[in-house]
């Protein structure tokens, strides 16, 4: 399956990233006061879900100023792969939050508390109106970038996390159920967990250099079998050197045994890379059959197998 990509410039700028860490760590101050004030688990743990919403934008604020630093000797590919750790530690600690909510919660059910319902009500709507327009505001990045999804999924829960914990307020005043409040607080844990469990996986596959899921390895292998002047081709190895950046190199045997057919050969097989799967990097070396042995041009085609 050939893939193109089209990444376009920045679209939120990092003085509003910035603004949005701002707004999101005096959200978290005034919930704390306010869960505290209510007795609301609910709102405690929205507090801390919100307060994992500044530190991952907080986060990729930081990795994506590490990853717009130019390749240098100690970092030869260059720094954008910040970006994807940065992602990798936000859903970390998104399920750590999960997990402890959902503990926390379920302790609560042994003994339940009073709670103020029109205080969690209050925090709550202001705290969905923020986390609203921070949502919105990474929203367009969040195309583009494991790290800034993270982030934006960060608040989207969050977000949902708040309408939730109105409702629970809603629902303390109405009818006095102060049970609401732990339920709505599971529900939180557990959209948290399902988030950082979604996202995980994809996000190690980038950091342990897996193929992307969106190409096919053995059509990549065959593209660089039909390119005009190779005669065979072995030790395949593709990586991400960032999330939209590929790296491949490849061991190619030429037809004919001259460097200037070899040099036509290298550039055949890059223009065919770069326009079919948009592999931009890619280093080849030959062999001619007088000089190859059978530890450096094995008889069979190694295969790289991902889901």
């Amino acid at each position: 399956m050939s893939a193109g990509h089209d990444h376009g410039s920045d679209n939120m700028s990092d003085g509003r990233l910035l603004f949005a860490v701002v707004i999101n760590v005096l959200l978290t101050i005034a919930q704390i006061i306010g869960g505290v004030l209510s007795g609301s688990l609910a709102l405690i743990a929205d507090a801390l879900h919100n307060f994992s919403d500044a530190a991952s934008l907080a986060l990729a604020l930081f990795a994506r100023r590490i990853g717009r630093r130019p390749a240098d000797a100690f970092m030869t590919f260059g720094y954008a792969r910040g970006e994807v750790v940065a992602a990798l530690i936000n859903l970390t600690t998104l399920l750590i939050i999960g997990f402890y909510l959902l503990v926390e919660a379920i302790n609560r059910f042994a003994d339940p508390q009073p709670i103020e319902g029109w205080t969690v009500i209050i925090v709550a709507g202001i705290a969905l109106v923020i986390d609203l327009v921070t949502a919105i505001m990474v929203y367009a990045s969040s195309k583009e970038s494991l790290n800034m999804k993270a982030a934006f999924l960060h608040n989207v829960s969050d977000a949902l996390a708040s309408v939730g914990v109105i409702v629970a307020g809603i629902l303390i005043l109405l009818y006095d159920l102060y049970i609401a409040d732990l339920i709505i607080t599971i529900a939180i844990a557990v959209y948290v967990i399902y988030q950082g469990i979604t996202l995980l996986p994809k996000t190690v596959r980038l950091l342990m250099g897996a193929v992307p899921d969106d190409l096919e390895f053995d059509e990549i292998v065959e593209t660089l079998r039909q390119t005009n002047g190779v005669k065979s081709v072995h030790h395949v190895h593709l990586w991400s050197i960032s999330e939209h950046s590929l790296s491949l190199e490849a061991h190619l045997v030429p037809k004919e045994k001259s460097l200037e057919s070899f040099e036509a050969v290298k550039a055949s097989a890059r223009s065919a890379l770069a326009e079919k799967y948009d592999i931009k990097h890619a280093t080849f070396e030959s062999c001619l059959e007088t000089d190859c042995s059978p530890e450096i041009v094995p008889t069979h085609e190694r295969r790289h197998n991902h889901e």
